[in-house]
């Protein structure tokens, strides 16, 4: 067991608390960000115009942005996923992946990234005869482009929707790029009925191959979907994981006892990539103060924050760091603790982690937190 404490933070948490602005120039990483739930509304309406795409709910990029925010905030999982049948509808050709890609990159590196891996599912944009290799070049080279001259290194997950079969295709196709700019696999959709063992002969093609993949658990699902993505398919990081909370007690003196699935992801440190605003839209925590997030900080999981998706949920990175400084009371020391996990957690060479921890986020995180009111 373990006493709990508040937060991690220092005593003069609340004098130092990081401003927006400040969070924004903080180096940052991000594991878990979809392409096609980050495009800008203009862009979804001017590409809708391109191709053609009639079903758009409005052609008012206003009142557009509000329409993806209704269906994020909804509080089912289901529900949110509807609003990307309109995203990746106007996703089918390479000149629309490639500006998709090349915009993701430069909103990122706008909002302070320095290491991102954004993910897609190429099986979903296939419906202008694009073959999956043309697809992943697309999104390469729009992200290229997009972090050129930037700070920002980005790379890609190829994800296999996991009420669908063409998951050991997708890890063959992740292999096959991964010397081009491909990270890693990764599976995602609705859990309930699509158990990560469903797709095990792709997740043991990519250790045969010594590959790297996350998989999609314990967001709408609970501790089964945890136990087999980890016991099963032994995933390198877990994409969202809040419901590892249902195998943790808190009784009311603070004293937190962690069941036997807890204590094995905590003792082996497996990456839990967790979004909070998107977990609360899809009904996975009550609201952000309940979000397990805190709870598993104390408990020192291997936690990282992300964004999930940037036009659904209307965050950025920046604005989910400064919503948990608000809630929870963080201070720079607790967001360079996040920061650091995701980048000790991320699908690159060990020294190349090493050189960006180092080399990039401790020194911008020690320059941002001397510049403090109180540094």
């Amino acid at each position: 067991m373990l006493t709990m404490t508040t937060n991690s933070t220092d005593t003069d948490a609340a004098a130092r608390r990081p401003t927006i602005d400040e969070i924004r120039r903080a180096p940052k990483v991000l594991l878990h960000d979809h392409l096609d739930g980050g495009l800008r509304p203009a862009t979804v309406v001017e590409l809708a115009d391109e191709c053609g795409y009639t079903g758009l709910p409005t052609t008012d990029v206003t009142r557009l942005s509000g329409w993806f925010r209704g269906g994020a905030h909804s509080g089912s999982l289901v529900r949110y996923l509807e609003t990307f049948s309109h995203t990746v509808a106007v996703m089918q050709t390479s000149s629309a992946l490639a500006r998709v890609a090349r915009e993701c990159a430069q909103d990122l590196a706008a909002d302070g990234i320095v290491y991102a891996e954004v993910r897609f599912a190429p099986e979903l944009h296939t419906e202008r005869g694009l073959t999956l290799d043309e697809i992943v070049e697309a999104v390469l080279d729009g992200l290229r482009v997009g972090a050129a001259g930037t700070g920002l290194r980005v790379r890609l997950l190829l994800t296999a929707m996991r009420h669908q079969a063409r998951s050991l295709e997708i890890a063959e196709l992740a292999i096959r790029w991964r010397d081009r700019g491909v990270a890693g696999f990764d599976i995602a959709g609705a859990e309930a009925g699509n158990p990560p063992t469903r797709h095990l002969d792709a997740f043991q093609y990519m250790q045969r191959a010594n590959g790297h993949y996350t998989i999609h658990a314990g967001e709408a699902f609970g501790l089964p979907s945890i136990w087999e993505a980890v016991q099963w398919c032994n995933a390198d990081r877990l994409g969202h994981g809040v419901r590892i909370v249902d195998d943790i007690s808190v009784d009311p003196d603070g004293k937190a006892t962690l069941g036997a699935l807890a204590h094995y992801i905590r003792d082996t440190r497996v990456p839990l990539e967790m979004c909070p605003s998107s977990n609360v839209h899809t009904g996975a925590a009550a609201s952000i103060a309940a979000h397990p997030i805190g709870l598993l900080r104390d408990l020192r999981f291997r936690v990282t924050v992300n964004t999930d998706n940037r036009l659904m949920s209307d965050v950025t990175l920046s604005s989910e760091f400064k919503m948990l400084v608000d809630t929870f009371g963080y201070g720079w020391s607790d967001l360079r603790w996040f920061t650091i996990n995701a980048m000790k957690s991320a699908f690159l060479p060990f020294d190349q982690r090493l050189d960006l921890i180092n080399n990039v986020i401790k020194p911008g995180f020690d320059a941002l937190e001397k510049g403090s009111p109180t540094g």
